[in-house]
């Protein structure tokens, strides 16, 4: 099985957020893993996928994930 790219573990997580956060440390884990394979330094999300689209929602995920070493940013912000 191949290691998931930066796109699917980034896709896994809104399915993820979608889901009551199921599994989210995982996904967490997975993209982080995926973020090194491609030699990238933080994540790009979309906030119009995000299920609390607003400032303090995603403040909170930028200090969940920087919590677990990943750098979060916004693509629309």
């Amino acid at each position: 099985m191949s290691e998931p790219t930066v796109a699917e573990a980034t896709t896994r997580i809104y399915e993820s957020l979608n889901a009551d956060n199921a599994d989210i440390d995982l996904h967490i884990a997975t993209l982080k893993a995926a973020l090194a394979r491609a030699g990238v330094k933080e994540a790009v999300f979309d906030p119009a996928k995000l299920v609390q689209n607003n400032r303090s929602g995603r403040k909170l995920m930028q200090a969940y994930f920087r919590q677990r070493g990943v750098t979060v940013k916004f693509s629309a912000e």
